[in-house]
């Protein structure tokens, strides 16, 4: 069997309002080769290089082999060389990525054949939602639905100059642990705002729009909840429409912000802004990166 080569980018979901269905594609990668092997053989390098090269409880290598053996499929060794540039635990979308990974090896070198659709919605359905699966497969700003067990989305070029900015602070945040801080249930007049501004922010980058994302990545359904567990939202939140910054939103479920600027000297200025108002809360990383539009080569 010919060998795989993967380069999956992180991403950025939610945006504000876009909760479980917007997300955008970034700059930073999870590179993946593999080949088939005698036995199973992992190299890891870069970011979080030690949890990457893991083999117990490793999730590329444990979601390689439950699609496998959920399908029938004799289980393939694979020698595998992973580079990581995705913070973990951040709200970056790693898990995604190393999903859409695992089910593309699975589907290759198990035989499946699949679609670039049918590995889209697998991995998705995985992850629980469509959001970062989506735009890490396709690139881009992308809108996203489940329905039925398939996952429908729709990928938006972003601006070409346009650059984001993660600000990151030293301890991850797990996702399940951020959920358990949301409610049951919500008020009408906040879902029926947060629809206004999913619409509004869909548009303001199909035009490319910047003088509308402030506004409409204001958010009533997530981000006022898991404020709490992440120190820099309610920090951060007022630098949106100052400057060169267009909009401010938790990045994911958090902990990581991410600061969308429509330059990259704004970008610049926006890391000055942002470590005025957040120097008393420990180390804090940032990352800029430009937006990715290309699809995942499979």
């Amino acid at each position: 069997m010919s060998d795989v080569h993967l380069r999956l980018p992180a991403t950025s979901a939610n945006l504000g309002p876009g909760f479980d269905s917007l997300a955008l594609a970034l700059k930073l990668y999870l590179y993946v080769d593999a080949r088939a092997s005698e036995r199973v053989h992992l190299e890891a390098t870069g970011r979080d290089a030690e949890i990457c090269g893991a083999t117990e409880n490793n999730l590329l290598l444990r979601t390689y082999r439950e699609v496998l053996a959920s399908h029938a499929r004799e289980f393939v060794p694979l020698q595998l060389k992973v580079r990581n540039e995705i913070p973990l635990g951040m709200g970056c979308g790693s898990s995604a990525a190393v999903r859409l990974a695992a089910v593309a090896l699975a589907s290759h070198f198990g035989g499946l054949g699949w679609s670039r659709d049918r590995i889209l919605t697998e991995a998705a359905l995985m992850e629980g939602h469509p959001d970062n699966a989506a735009a890490c497969w396709l690139g881009g700003f992308v809108a996203s639905a489940v329905e039925e067990d398939q996952v429908y989305a729709v990928s938006i070029p972003a601006p070409a100059d346009w650059r984001a900015v993660i600000v990151m602070p030293d301890r991850p945040l797990s996702t399940i642990a951020s959920r358990g801080l949301l409610p049951e249930t919500y008020a009408r007049k906040d879902v029926v705002a947060n629809l206004q501004r999913v619409g509004l922010l869909t548009a303001a980058f199909a035009t490319g729009s910047a003088n509308l994302i402030s506004t409409a990545m204001a958010d009533r359904l997530h981000q006022p909840f898991r404020a709490e567990a992440c120190p820099l939202l309610p920090r951060l939140l007022p630098l949106a429409g100052r400057g060169g910054i267009a909009g401010v939103a938790l990045s994911g479920a958090g902990p990581a912000v991410i600061i969308l600027t429509i330059t990259n000297d704004a970008a610049s200025e926006a890391i000055n802004m942002a470590s005025k108002e957040i120097k008393e809360l420990g180390n804090i990383e940032f990352l800029t990166c430009e937006l990715e539009d290309t699809p995942v080569a499979f």
